[in-house]
């Protein structure tokens, strides 16, 4: 009897051992399963194009994206919360030796160029601005519109950009700032973006930067131009209708003849100057689902939704056409 009890006992703990096994024992394929990722908020509307075309292409797989700040999405890849996070910049070495500590290899690859889009009102009829002058305006050094364009009665400059822990701030700090403090004149349109978002409630961080313009004669917005592309239109050549998209120039001076907006072909020309890649930034084992979804962003459907979206795609080459002159910049 008591041989039996021990026969017993020892069937059960192989038996709790097994279902422990099959708890922690990948399921997933590059087709089949659930993945769970990060998405810088400032790419939400491209990345969800993706994941729903990537699932309606694969029924048995299912994604879910967590679009959130850029601190709060490093905060959760730091922390093994989630392995593949979508981002304006790649790991940081330290980043990369905590990763691997945990016996990991992260990987990146780059699958776009971003344009940053300066917005204004539609009443606002001042159509360019120079880098130069951007960094005089979010340093604080100029603060009113007539101070930018001798004559305008618009007054104070108002600015606005998503939320304090985004990957926009930074982009300003880095690329437009430089080594000059930012000016207290910025305000962002939400005060706290580190929790995830929704991207279908009309108060995104962003779409509240694109309503703030739209509303107010003054404002100046700073935005991802994939929240600002007409998707209607196939040539990738308008925005959408109730903002003002402004030309960028790289010189001391805005011209009509040196100033670009961020169209997918004068990034692809080095012509517009304010401009980020994005990445796609995995530290889980090759032959998952979100192996199979990075092939399928970096793949030639992926990457021409990307076109489709304004941005510049990193793999697909683009067909440059020589216009008639006077055609639009």
């Amino acid at each position: 009897m008591k041989k039996l009890s021990i026969i017993f006992c020892t069937i059960i703990i192989l038996l709790s051992s097994c279902g422990d096994r099959r708890k922690i024992t990948r399921t997933d394929t590059l087709t089949s399963g659930i993945a769970e990722i990060a998405v810088d908020e400032c790419f939400a509307p491209i990345i969800q194009q993706q994941v729903d075309v990537f699932e309606a292409l694969n029924p048995d797989a299912t994604i879910i994206p967590l679009y959130t700040s850029e601190i709060g999405m490093f905060d959760l890849f730091m922390k093994d919360s989630l392995r593949l996070i979508i981002a304006a910049r790649e790991l940081t070495q330290n980043e990369i030796n905590v990763i691997k500590d945990r016996q990991r290899t992260p990987r990146s690859q780059k699958i776009a160029t971003d344009g940053i889009a300066i917005i204004v009102n539609k009443a606002n009829t001042d159509t360019l601005v120079s880098v130069a002058d951007l960094k005089k305006i979010f340093t604080g050094e100029v603060r009113t519109w007539n101070e930018l364009r001798p004559g305008s009665s618009l007054g104070d400059i108002a600015i606005a950009f998503d939320s304090p822990n985004s990957s926009m701030v930074r982009y300003i700090k880095d690329s437009i700032c430089g080594d000059v403090p930012l000016g207290s004149n910025l305000r962002a349109r939400a005060e706290d973006a580190q929790q995830t978002i929704d991207i279908n409630s009309e108060r995104t961080p962003n779409q509240m930067v694109i309503d703030y313009v739209a509303s107010t004669p003054n404002a100046l917005g700073i935005i991802g131009v994939n929240w600002i592309s007409n998707p209607s239109d196939t040539t990738n050549l308008s925005f959408i209708n109730n903002v003002r998209v402004m030309s960028v120039s790289k010189e001391e001076k805005a011209t009509v003849k040196d100033s670009y907006k961020p169209y997918p072909y004068q990034l692809a020309l080095g012509k517009y100057p304010l401009t980020r890649d994005i990445y796609v930034i995995i530290s889980d084992v090759s032959g998952g689902l979100t192996s199979g979804f990075v092939t399928f962003v970096a793949g030639d459907q992926g990457q021409r939704m990307i076109t489709k979206a304004g941005l510049l795609p990193a793999t697909r080459p683009m067909r440059l056409i020589r216009a008639n002159p006077g055609f639009v910049k």
